[in-house]
């Protein structure tokens, strides 16, 4: 069988079977199974599906992804983020210091999460009530809100990236690592669109923020676990003491403790967390194992080596093929989620980005934020409907979509500078090594 009409008849599965409502989990090993029962006996593929799908549970690395996630949780059902937040609203004196600190506890709790969802949610469910109320703009604080949970999958830990450094098999610590300058270019850009949007709709920033004052020992109990938590996952990590996976173990650890000290953490959301990270890792689970299947059926036909040589063969520039991959990638994002492009079309693309000359780890941070832009657009963008939810029906979907618009064209300049000065992604995994 051609290779091409393996990669088209297992694309043709897949969609036929996500359209008919199959999880896409289900749709990845249901698109896999004909193709292995051409080259193997049916006792035989069964055995090489259980294998494939077996490995990925007893995968060392991938023990950091449930721990990353109950990490989360627990902030996330803990006064940690919503502490994190209040602290930044309330002690920065200046026009906007909600929207403010809503992208700075954001990117703190980015570097404690490595989840969207969860980021928008945390943040977003303490701080849109309250800036609703302050008076500023729905399209603003939806958008701001929307596009604060996106750095939790930049700045490490970060799932996507974990993901990514399993599917390319690349340094999960370099991935990290490369994260954090991009990440902090990112959270000054999207300081910088509230300022300019002040400006331009000075209504929706009040001049001055009512808050109650805060106290500067409940200020330290909120900035210091953060401090600790991000310095224990990236100092471990940056210096060699420990794997991601020890890194997220210790960490989280170190996270329950602070909880239950800080308060908000009660035997009850602590079995919430637990069942919630279950439930998560149950999908994720399946997801990463099926598309471990279906990237089995890809190489052994040799689909992504093929397509890899058939592309070169038209001599584009290596610019050309890069732009064509993101282009790809965001109308991609606006129907599936990060998690499963990642497993359904990295196996094919990244080697004809390798092939194409770029550094791997320097596209993990393309690849990412391209994944930051998905959860951003519709129709089936995440944090879209995560913060329009949040809302109880005072904010449209339309008015979160509008607000989200210039955090997306930051994300698009903040690729553009990424491939102009890629050493900003490489500069400290270099140093590492």
């Amino acid at each position: 069988m051609e290779w091409y009409t393996v990669g088209l008849g297992l694309l043709f599965l897949l969609i036929f079977f996500i359209v008919i409502g199959l999880p896409i989990p289900f749709a990845l090993a249901a698109a896999s199974i004909p193709f292995l029962l051409n080259i193997q006996s049916l006792s035989t593929s069964l055995v090489t599906a259980e294998l494939k799908m077996w490995g990925v549970w007893v995968d060392y690395i991938l023990l950091a992804v449930p721990l990353f996630v109950l990490l989360g949780e627990i902030i996330g059902r803990s006064n940690i983020g919503p502490n994190l937040y209040m602290f930044l609203h309330k002690k920065v004196p200046v026009r906007g210091s909600a929207a403010y600190g809503s992208i700075g506890a954001s990117a703190g709790f980015g570097a404690v999460c490595g989840s969207s969802m969860v980021g928008a949610l945390t943040i977003g469910g303490v701080a849109l009530p309250e800036m609703l109320k302050l008076g500023y703009g729905k399209r603003l604080s939806s958008g701001v809100l929307a596009a604060g949970g996106t750095l939790s999958v930049l700045l490490p830990p970060s799932l996507i990236l974990l993901f990514y450094g399993i599917v390319t098999d690349q340094s999960i610590g370099d991935l990290f690592m490369a994260g954090i300058i991009p990440g902090i270019i990112m959270v000054s850009l999207f300081a910088v669109i509230v300022v300019i949007w002040g400006l331009i709709k000075p209504e929706d920033i009040p001049d001055k923020d009512e808050a109650d004052v805060m106290s500067w020992k409940a200020a330290l109990s909120a900035i210091l676990p953060i401090i600790l938590i991000g310095l224990i996952i990236t100092v471990s990590i940056y210096t060699g003491i420990a794997t991601p996976t020890e890194a997220a173990g210790i960490a989280c650890l170190i996270t329950i403790l602070l909880a239950v000290w800080l308060g908000g953490l009660t035997w009850q959301t602590f079995l919430a967390s637990i069942k919630s990270t279950m439930l998560t890792m149950g999908y994720l689970g399946l997801l990463l194992s099926a598309g471990v299947l279906f990237g089995f059926v890809f190489t052994y036909y040799q689909v992504p080596q093929n397509f890899t040589a058939y592309f070169i063969a038209f001599d584009l520039s290596p610019y050309m093929v890069l732009l064509f991959v993101v282009i790809f990638y965001i109308v991609l994002g606006m129907f599936l989620e990060p998690v499963s492009m990642t497993f359904i079309t990295l196996p094919t693309l990244y080697p004809l980005i390798s092939a194409a000359g770029f550094d791997l780890i320097w596209f993990g941070i393309i690849f990412t934020i391209t994944m930051e832009v998905a959860v951003l657009t519709p129709p089936v963008g995440l944090n879209l409907y995560v913060i329009q939810g949040l809302a109880r029906n005072d904010i449209t979907i339309g008015d979160v979509i509008i607000g989200c618009l210039p955090f997306v064209a930051a994300m698009l300049l903040l690729l553009i500078i990424l491939v102009i000065v890629p050493d900003l992604a490489l500069i400290i995994p270099d140093q590492m090594r």
